[in-house]
């Protein structure tokens, strides 16, 4: 590099180095200023960018219909005209220096393995790189992810020696969730402990590790489907936590057969009765459920059939659509009872499942073998047929 003017350092200058105090990704700016030039010039070009998501754009013609995914400086192009799209490739490479990788195999750290029927979701090399970081490449496998006993506590155990290896473990747990919907809840739990971690928190953490070196090859499967009904499991898991004695909220959203949103999430407040905790995570469930049928509306997919939330509790389900009974919860927060209001103008639809079908058990509980294995398939996580 050349020395600034007025700050060279003499004839020393051949063995200096410059230290980067701070890179562009760490500041605050640098998203927006990034996420400007794209919008930018993909504006000129015709596309138009999501309400629902501000990373997605999207152009409709009379012969093509594009859509655009923009992640930092990673981009995925798709639509039904291959001459349109490669005609977008060449403009934006006059913007921008691309290098275009051809058909996706590889986005942000997750392999894509591609079949007649669909799409393999799969982060195999993610998670054999953080076993090795943990000396776990080798470890006995797990069948479970978590056992169902005893429930993890602030208080009970002893302090771990590394916090920063447990904190660094953890983040990247989070992000394998993304292929691996089933491990959400048993990365959740030891998640909530990282101011300061301890021993059985990290015992758990070890069985999350373990299962996944039993199943390094599983991951999502997104298959061709006949249908785009919206589909949601919501759950909840009431005054469990010993130390506060808040729930765990979690819901699944489906997209005709394949899964495309899940969630685990301990609440903020704690719910006087099963009832509320379950109306309260229902009300989440239709958060995402109005969302991803405002992205779908937003990317010109017509809503077919009205989208249905199934929930195994009778009184969550009577409270969501019956007003009789507000009373009875009258002390819950008024942006819960937003649901109703979806209910009753026929945007979405609540009915009961009987808890052995509820699919969001796994995202709100430790399960058995059994049950863990069933709703692992019913989350569309399969090992794939073939590995590199």
């Amino acid at each position: 590099m050349e020395q600034p003017y007025g700050f060279e350092q003499g004839d020393h200058s051949q063995n200096l180095v410059c230290k980067l105090t701070k890179a562009l990704y760490g500041l605050k700016q640098a998203p927006r200023a990034w996420y400007f030039k794209p919008k930018q010039v993909l504006q000129k070009l015709g596309f138009i960018f999501s309400q629902a998501d501000n990373s997605l754009f999207s152009r409709k013609t009379k012969d093509s219909y594009i859509i655009i995914l923009v992640y930092v400086d990673d981009t995925l192009i798709t639509g039904n005209n291959d001459k349109d799209i490669s005609h977008i490739i060449k403009l934006l490479d006059d913007s921008f220096s691309l290098k275009d990788l051809g058909l996706i195999h590889q986005f942000l750290g997750i392999q894509v393995t591609h079949f007649n029927n669909g799409l393999h979701l799969c982060q195999h090399q993610y998670i054999k790189d953080l076993l090795s970081k943990v000396n776990m490449a080798s470890a006995k496998g797990s069948i479970t992810t978590m056992v169902s006993s005893p429930h993890l506590s602030k208080s009970i155990g002893d302090s771990v020696a590394d916090n920063t290896l447990y904190r660094s473990v953890i983040g990247g747990l989070q992000y394998i969730t993304i292929t691996r919907p089933g491990i959400v809840y048993s990365v959740n739990k030891p998640s909530q402990f990282m101011q300061h971690p301890l021993d059985t928190h990290w015992k758990t953490v070890k069985r999350v590790l373990r299962y996944l070196a039993a199943t390094p090859t599983f991951g999502l499967f997104i298959m061709k489907t006949p249908t785009l009904q919206i589909t949601g499991y919501s759950d909840s898991d009431w005054a469990t936590n010993i130390d506060d004695r808040k729930f765990i909220t979690g819901f699944c959203v489906y997209l005709g057969d394949n899964l495309v949103s899940w969630c685990s999430k301990k609440q903020e407040a704690v719910s006087r009765s099963n009832t509320e905790a379950e109306y309260k995570s229902l009300a989440h469930c239709a958060t995402e459920v109005m969302w991803l049928r405002n992205l779908l509306t937003k990317l010109h997919i017509p809503i077919v059939k009205t989208p249905i939330i199934w929930t195994d509790n009778i009184g969550a389900e009577v409270l969501a659509s019956n007003p009789i009974f507000y009373s009875r919860i009258k002390y819950v927060e008024l942006d819960v009872h937003f649901i109703r209001e979806k209910v009753s103008q026929g945007l979405i639809t609540v009915q009961h499942v009987p808890s052995i079908d509820q699919t969001a058990d796994v995202l709100t509980k430790p399960l058995s073998k059994q049950s863990f294995t069933r709703f692992r398939s019913r989350l569309k996580v399969f090992p794939s047929p073939r590995t590199d």
